[in-house]
Protein backbone atom coordinates (compact mmCIF):
# COMPACT_ATOMS: atom_id res chain seq x y z
CA UNK A 1 0.00 0.00 0.00
CA UNK A 2 1.02 3.32 -0.92
CA UNK A 3 0.15 5.16 2.06
CA UNK A 4 -0.73 8.32 -0.43
CA UNK A 5 2.43 9.60 -0.14
CA UNK A 6 4.98 9.61 -3.47
CA UNK A 7 8.51 8.84 -2.26
CA UNK A 8 11.17 10.48 -3.99
CA UNK A 9 14.24 9.22 -2.29
CA UNK A 10 14.90 6.12 -4.24
CA UNK A 11 16.05 6.01 -7.90
CA UNK A 12 15.25 2.96 -10.06
CA UNK A 13 18.73 1.51 -9.53
CA UNK A 14 17.53 1.32 -5.68
CA UNK A 15 14.12 -0.14 -6.83
CA UNK A 16 15.79 -2.81 -9.06
CA UNK A 17 18.10 -3.92 -5.80
CA UNK A 18 15.01 -3.97 -4.11
CA UNK A 19 13.28 -6.60 -6.27
CA UNK A 20 16.46 -8.58 -5.95
CA UNK A 21 16.71 -8.23 -2.20
CA UNK A 22 12.97 -9.40 -1.75
CA UNK A 23 13.07 -12.09 -3.53
CA UNK A 24 16.44 -13.16 -2.12
CA UNK A 25 14.49 -12.91 1.57
CA UNK A 26 11.70 -14.77 0.25
CA UNK A 27 13.56 -17.49 -0.97
CA UNK A 28 16.76 -17.81 1.00
CA UNK A 29 15.26 -16.60 4.51
CA UNK A 30 11.57 -16.64 5.27
CA UNK A 31 11.32 -20.42 4.52
CA UNK A 32 14.10 -20.99 7.36
CA UNK A 33 13.44 -18.47 10.05
CA UNK A 34 11.17 -20.55 12.56
CA UNK A 35 14.16 -22.77 12.72
CA UNK A 36 16.63 -19.69 13.19
CA UNK A 37 14.41 -18.55 15.78
CA UNK A 38 14.88 -22.23 17.76
CA UNK A 39 18.53 -22.32 16.84
CA UNK A 40 19.08 -18.93 18.48
CA UNK A 41 21.18 -17.87 15.50
CA UNK A 42 21.43 -17.45 11.61
CA UNK A 43 23.75 -20.14 10.00
CA UNK A 44 27.22 -19.00 8.56
CA UNK A 45 25.79 -19.84 4.74
CA UNK A 46 23.21 -17.41 5.23
CA UNK A 47 26.10 -14.69 5.32
CA UNK A 48 27.38 -16.04 2.37
CA UNK A 49 24.88 -16.06 0.45
CA UNK A 50 23.95 -12.33 1.32
CA UNK A 51 27.99 -11.43 0.25
CA UNK A 52 27.21 -13.23 -3.07
CA UNK A 53 24.17 -10.74 -3.78
CA UNK A 54 26.14 -7.70 -2.41
CA UNK A 55 23.43 -6.85 0.70
CA UNK A 56 26.26 -7.10 2.99
CA UNK A 57 28.81 -4.47 1.14
CA UNK A 58 26.24 -1.98 -0.18
CA UNK A 59 27.62 1.41 1.27
CA UNK A 60 31.07 -0.39 1.36
CA UNK A 61 33.40 0.93 -1.40
CA UNK A 62 33.94 -0.98 -4.60
CA UNK A 63 37.84 -1.20 -3.60
CA UNK A 64 37.05 -3.14 -1.14
CA UNK A 65 34.79 -5.49 -2.51
CA UNK A 66 31.58 -3.62 -2.13
CA UNK A 67 28.83 -1.99 -3.99
CA UNK A 68 29.88 1.29 -3.49
CA UNK A 69 26.21 2.53 -2.95
CA UNK A 70 25.40 5.83 -0.10
CA UNK A 71 22.98 5.14 2.77
CA UNK A 72 19.76 4.81 0.25
CA UNK A 73 21.06 0.72 -0.63
CA UNK A 74 21.21 0.31 3.23
CA UNK A 75 17.48 1.29 4.01
CA UNK A 76 16.53 -0.69 0.67
CA UNK A 77 17.48 -4.13 2.76
CA UNK A 78 16.02 -2.38 6.21
CA UNK A 79 12.90 -1.70 4.60
CA UNK A 80 12.20 -5.32 2.86
CA UNK A 81 13.48 -6.86 6.76
CA UNK A 82 11.14 -4.98 8.10
CA UNK A 83 8.42 -5.67 5.85
CA UNK A 84 8.73 -9.54 6.33
CA UNK A 85 9.09 -8.72 10.39
CA UNK A 86 12.56 -10.75 10.02
CA UNK A 87 15.13 -9.18 12.92
CA UNK A 88 17.98 -11.21 11.59
CA UNK A 89 20.10 -12.13 10.03
CA UNK A 90 22.07 -8.72 11.40
CA UNK A 91 23.36 -7.81 8.87
CA UNK A 92 22.52 -4.54 9.36
CA UNK A 93 25.02 -4.22 12.70
CA UNK A 94 27.54 -5.98 10.42
CA UNK A 95 27.42 -3.89 7.62
CA UNK A 96 25.30 -0.44 8.01
CA UNK A 97 27.19 0.73 11.32
CA UNK A 98 30.31 -1.82 11.83
CA UNK A 99 31.77 -1.35 7.90
CA UNK A 100 31.39 2.45 7.73
CA UNK A 101 33.23 3.30 10.75
CA UNK A 102 36.36 1.49 9.16
CA UNK A 103 35.17 3.20 5.91
CA UNK A 104 35.49 6.63 7.82
CA UNK A 105 38.05 6.04 10.12
CA UNK A 106 40.32 2.74 8.96
CA UNK A 107 43.93 2.60 7.67
CA UNK A 108 44.25 1.71 4.51
CA UNK A 109 45.39 -1.55 5.89
CA UNK A 110 42.61 -2.22 8.21
CA UNK A 111 40.36 -1.57 5.50
CA UNK A 112 42.13 -3.66 3.20
CA UNK A 113 42.02 -6.97 6.00
CA UNK A 114 38.53 -6.48 6.96
CA UNK A 115 35.99 -4.69 4.27
CA UNK A 116 36.49 -7.45 1.40
CA UNK A 117 35.75 -10.13 3.86
CA UNK A 118 32.66 -8.27 5.15
CA UNK A 119 31.40 -7.64 2.42
CA UNK A 120 31.45 -11.31 1.12
CA UNK A 121 30.21 -12.20 4.36
CA UNK A 122 33.59 -13.97 5.17
CA UNK A 123 34.39 -12.18 8.53
CA UNK A 124 31.12 -10.95 10.69
CA UNK A 125 30.85 -7.66 12.47
CA UNK A 126 29.67 -6.58 15.96
CA UNK A 127 30.39 -3.76 18.39
CA UNK A 128 31.18 -3.93 21.39
CA UNK A 129 29.95 -0.36 23.67
CA UNK A 130 27.32 -1.80 26.54
CA UNK A 131 28.75 -2.54 29.38
CA UNK A 132 27.03 -4.75 32.60
CA UNK A 133 27.17 -1.40 34.82
CA UNK A 134 26.90 1.41 31.97
CA UNK A 135 24.18 0.65 29.97
CA UNK A 136 23.88 4.13 27.50
CA UNK A 137 26.45 5.90 29.55
CA UNK A 138 29.50 5.77 27.08
CA UNK A 139 31.64 8.09 29.40
CA UNK A 140 31.44 5.48 31.94
CA UNK A 141 32.99 2.79 29.99
CA UNK A 142 35.44 0.26 32.51
CA UNK A 143 36.95 -1.45 29.82
CA UNK A 144 40.85 -0.66 29.30
CA UNK A 145 43.48 -0.71 27.05
CA UNK A 146 47.02 -0.10 27.95
CA UNK A 147 49.70 -0.07 25.86
CA UNK A 148 52.39 -2.34 26.03
CA UNK A 149 55.57 -3.57 23.79
CA UNK A 150 54.03 -4.33 19.91
CA UNK A 151 50.69 -3.21 20.92
CA UNK A 152 47.92 -2.84 23.65
CA UNK A 153 46.34 -5.04 26.48
CA UNK A 154 42.59 -5.24 27.17
CA UNK A 155 40.78 -6.00 30.05
CA UNK A 156 37.13 -5.54 30.33
CA UNK A 157 33.91 -6.78 29.81
CA UNK A 158 30.41 -6.47 27.31
CA UNK A 159 27.02 -7.27 27.49
CA UNK A 160 23.57 -7.25 24.99
CA UNK A 161 26.22 -7.22 21.87
CA UNK A 162 24.62 -8.52 18.81
CA UNK A 163 26.06 -10.93 16.15
CA UNK A 164 28.54 -11.24 19.70
CA UNK A 165 28.68 -15.68 19.51
CA UNK A 166 29.11 -15.44 15.50
CA UNK A 167 31.71 -12.48 15.24
CA UNK A 168 35.10 -12.59 13.86
CA UNK A 169 35.80 -8.76 14.74
CA UNK A 170 34.23 -7.19 17.53
CA UNK A 171 34.95 -2.62 16.96
CA UNK A 172 35.59 -2.32 20.50
CA UNK A 173 35.29 0.96 22.80
CA UNK A 174 37.88 0.84 25.94
CA UNK A 175 39.41 3.79 28.07
CA UNK A 176 43.09 4.34 26.68
CA UNK A 177 43.37 7.42 29.13
CA UNK A 178 41.01 6.78 31.79
CA UNK A 179 41.68 9.84 33.08
CA UNK A 180 40.17 12.06 30.58
CA UNK A 181 36.59 10.33 30.83
CA UNK A 182 34.45 10.16 27.46
CA UNK A 183 37.57 12.08 25.18
CA UNK A 184 39.92 8.98 26.61
CA UNK A 185 38.30 6.46 24.44
CA UNK A 186 39.44 4.48 21.50
CA UNK A 187 38.05 2.29 19.02
CA UNK A 188 39.48 -1.05 18.61
CA UNK A 189 39.53 -3.48 15.77
CA UNK A 190 39.37 -6.96 17.57
CA UNK A 191 39.79 -10.40 16.10
CA UNK A 192 37.63 -12.52 17.91
CA UNK A 193 40.44 -15.33 16.85
CA UNK A 194 43.01 -13.87 19.34
CA UNK A 195 44.40 -15.32 22.92
CA UNK A 196 42.03 -13.26 26.13
CA UNK A 197 39.13 -12.79 23.85
CA UNK A 198 36.15 -15.24 25.64
CA UNK A 199 32.35 -15.59 24.73
CA UNK A 200 29.82 -15.88 27.45
CA UNK A 201 26.10 -16.42 27.06
CA UNK A 202 24.06 -16.84 24.85
CA UNK A 203 21.74 -14.61 25.76
CA UNK A 204 17.87 -15.12 26.11
CA UNK A 205 15.85 -12.16 24.60
CA UNK A 206 11.95 -11.03 24.89
CA UNK A 207 12.14 -10.94 20.69
CA UNK A 208 14.94 -11.20 18.16
CA UNK A 209 15.56 -14.83 18.26
CA UNK A 210 17.04 -15.86 15.48
CA UNK A 211 19.53 -12.38 16.30
CA UNK A 212 22.55 -14.14 18.54
CA UNK A 213 23.48 -11.75 21.38
CA UNK A 214 26.31 -12.62 23.70
CA UNK A 215 28.37 -11.47 26.79
CA UNK A 216 32.11 -10.97 25.88
CA UNK A 217 35.31 -10.93 27.82
CA UNK A 218 38.78 -9.55 27.73
CA UNK A 219 41.26 -11.24 29.53
CA UNK A 220 44.39 -9.67 29.20
CA UNK A 221 44.32 -9.58 25.78
CA UNK A 222 46.57 -8.48 23.70
CA UNK A 223 45.98 -6.98 20.36
CA UNK A 224 48.54 -5.31 17.92
CA UNK A 225 49.25 -1.44 17.96
CA UNK A 226 47.33 -1.43 14.39
CA UNK A 227 44.44 -3.00 15.70
CA UNK A 228 43.68 1.03 16.90
CA UNK A 229 40.94 2.22 14.70
CA UNK A 230 42.60 4.80 12.56
CA UNK A 231 46.14 4.63 14.60
CA UNK A 232 45.26 7.72 16.91
CA UNK A 233 44.66 7.35 20.19
CA UNK A 234 41.49 8.87 22.42
CA UNK A 235 39.50 10.02 19.23
CA UNK A 236 37.12 7.09 19.88
CA UNK A 237 33.99 9.27 21.54
CA UNK A 238 34.45 11.56 18.01
CA UNK A 239 34.46 8.63 15.77
CA UNK A 240 31.12 7.31 17.84
CA UNK A 241 29.74 10.63 17.64
CA UNK A 242 29.69 10.29 13.96
CA UNK A 243 28.64 6.59 14.04
CA UNK A 244 25.90 6.71 16.16
CA UNK A 245 24.20 8.75 14.00
CA UNK A 246 23.55 6.16 11.10
CA UNK A 247 23.62 3.13 13.69
CA UNK A 248 19.71 5.57 15.21
CA UNK A 249 18.66 5.62 11.13
CA UNK A 250 19.35 2.19 11.06
CA UNK A 251 17.04 1.49 13.71
CA UNK A 252 14.79 4.03 12.96
CA UNK A 253 14.33 2.59 9.12
CA UNK A 254 13.62 -0.60 10.32
CA UNK A 255 11.15 0.58 12.67
CA UNK A 256 8.81 2.72 10.01
CA UNK A 257 8.96 -0.09 7.49
CA UNK A 258 7.44 -2.72 10.32
CA UNK A 259 5.20 0.01 11.12
CA UNK A 260 3.47 -0.06 7.29
CA UNK A 261 3.61 -3.76 7.32
CA UNK A 262 2.06 -4.29 10.60
CA UNK A 263 -0.77 -2.02 9.31
CA UNK A 264 -0.67 -4.05 5.87
CA UNK A 265 -1.06 -7.55 7.88
CA UNK A 266 -3.60 -6.34 10.00
CA UNK A 267 -6.26 -4.81 7.42
CA UNK A 268 -5.51 -7.97 4.75
CA UNK A 269 -6.76 -9.96 7.83
CA UNK A 270 -9.25 -7.77 9.50
CA UNK A 271 -10.83 -8.22 5.69
CA UNK A 272 -10.64 -11.97 6.02
CA UNK A 273 -11.74 -12.38 9.36
CA UNK A 274 -15.66 -12.39 10.50
CA UNK A 275 -17.33 -11.74 14.24
CA UNK A 276 -21.08 -11.73 14.77
CA UNK A 277 -21.52 -12.74 10.80
CA UNK A 278 -19.71 -9.48 9.48
CA UNK A 279 -16.04 -8.44 8.57
CA UNK A 280 -13.77 -7.04 10.80
CA UNK A 281 -13.17 -4.56 9.20
CA UNK A 282 -17.02 -2.96 8.75
CA UNK A 283 -16.97 -1.72 12.40
CA UNK A 284 -16.39 1.30 13.00
CA UNK A 285 -13.88 1.02 15.53
CA UNK A 286 -11.72 -1.35 13.13
CA UNK A 287 -12.31 1.34 10.56
CA UNK A 288 -11.38 4.37 13.46
CA UNK A 289 -8.07 2.80 14.36
CA UNK A 290 -6.86 1.86 11.07
CA UNK A 291 -7.67 5.35 9.93
CA UNK A 292 -5.36 6.69 12.26
CA UNK A 293 -2.55 4.39 11.83
CA UNK A 294 -2.25 4.95 8.40
CA UNK A 295 -2.80 8.36 8.68
CA UNK A 296 0.23 8.43 11.39
CA UNK A 297 2.36 7.06 9.00
CA UNK A 298 1.71 8.48 6.48
CA UNK A 299 2.44 11.83 7.93
CA UNK A 300 6.09 10.20 9.22
CA UNK A 301 7.19 8.67 5.99
CA UNK A 302 8.45 12.13 4.39
CA UNK A 303 10.35 12.31 7.20
CA UNK A 304 12.13 9.76 7.30
CA UNK A 305 12.58 9.58 3.82
CA UNK A 306 14.40 13.34 4.45
CA UNK A 307 16.89 11.54 6.76
CA UNK A 308 17.56 9.09 4.79
CA UNK A 309 18.82 11.40 1.85
CA UNK A 310 20.50 13.38 4.07
CA UNK A 311 22.61 10.63 5.95
CA UNK A 312 22.82 9.73 1.94
CA UNK A 313 24.51 12.84 1.70
CA UNK A 314 26.43 12.74 4.69
CA UNK A 315 24.31 15.95 5.77
CA UNK A 316 22.25 14.26 8.79
CA UNK A 317 22.52 16.04 12.10
CA UNK A 318 23.19 13.67 15.18
CA UNK A 319 19.75 15.78 16.54
CA UNK A 320 17.97 14.85 13.24
CA UNK A 321 18.98 11.50 13.63
CA UNK A 322 17.72 11.57 17.56
CA UNK A 323 14.56 13.06 16.56
CA UNK A 324 14.08 9.58 13.84
CA UNK A 325 14.68 7.31 16.26
CA UNK A 326 12.78 8.62 19.36
CA UNK A 327 9.42 9.41 17.10
CA UNK A 328 9.95 6.18 14.16
CA UNK A 329 10.52 3.86 17.32
CA UNK A 330 7.17 4.91 19.16
CA UNK A 331 5.22 4.88 16.20
CA UNK A 332 6.07 1.31 15.60
CA UNK A 333 5.31 -0.09 19.29
CA UNK A 334 2.73 1.80 18.95
CA UNK A 335 0.93 0.73 15.58
CA UNK A 336 1.94 -3.12 16.22
CA UNK A 337 0.15 -3.26 19.83
CA UNK A 338 -2.75 -1.62 18.27
CA UNK A 339 -2.40 -4.35 15.39
CA UNK A 340 -2.48 -7.31 17.75
CA UNK A 341 -5.65 -6.13 19.48
CA UNK A 342 -7.28 -6.12 16.00
CA UNK A 343 -5.72 -9.54 15.58
CA UNK A 344 -7.61 -10.73 18.77
CA UNK A 345 -5.95 -14.05 20.32
CA UNK A 346 -4.59 -14.96 16.71
CA UNK A 347 -2.12 -11.87 17.39
CA UNK A 348 -0.83 -13.13 20.51
CA UNK A 349 0.43 -16.29 18.64
CA UNK A 350 4.02 -16.76 16.88
CA UNK A 351 3.09 -18.16 13.87
CA UNK A 352 1.30 -14.97 13.10
CA UNK A 353 4.35 -12.21 11.96
CA UNK A 354 2.15 -9.53 14.15
CA UNK A 355 3.12 -11.41 17.28
CA UNK A 356 6.88 -11.48 16.11
CA UNK A 357 7.14 -7.79 15.62
CA UNK A 358 5.18 -6.70 18.60
CA UNK A 359 7.93 -8.67 20.61
CA UNK A 360 10.47 -7.49 18.47
CA UNK A 361 9.89 -4.12 18.00
CA UNK A 362 10.04 -3.31 21.59
CA UNK A 363 13.80 -3.30 22.04
CA UNK A 364 13.86 -0.37 19.47
CA UNK A 365 13.68 2.02 22.10
CA UNK A 366 16.13 0.77 24.01
CA UNK A 367 19.30 -0.12 21.82
CA UNK A 368 20.80 2.47 19.77
CA UNK A 369 20.55 5.23 22.77
CA UNK A 370 17.51 4.82 24.83
CA UNK A 371 14.65 7.50 24.59
CA UNK A 372 15.80 8.89 27.40
CA UNK A 373 19.05 9.65 25.54
CA UNK A 374 17.62 10.79 22.50
CA UNK A 375 15.74 13.40 24.59
CA UNK A 376 18.74 14.62 26.13
CA UNK A 377 20.79 14.94 22.64
CA UNK A 378 17.82 16.74 20.85
CA UNK A 379 17.22 18.96 24.32
CA UNK A 380 20.77 20.37 24.92
CA UNK A 381 20.84 23.05 23.13
CA UNK A 382 17.54 24.92 24.52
Amino acid sequence: MSFEVTRTVFLEEHEAFRRSVRGFLEREVLPHYAQWEEDGRTPREAWLQAGEIGLLGTSIPLDYGGVGGDFRFDAVVLEELGRLTLGAPAWDMHGYIVAPFLTHFGTEDQKQRWLPRMASGEAIGAIGLTEPHTGSDLGGLRTTAKRVDGGYRINGSKIFITNGIISDLVLLAAKTDPERGPKGISLFLVDTSLPGFRRGRKLKKVGNHAQDTAELFFDDMIVPEDALLGGVENEGWRQLMHGLAQERMVVAVRSMAMAEAAFEQTLDYVRGRSAWGKPVVSFQNTRFKLAEIETEIAVGRPFVDQCIALLAEDRLSERMAAKAKLWTTKLADQVIDDCVQLHGGYGYMREYPIARAWTDARVHRIWAGTDEVMKHIISRTY
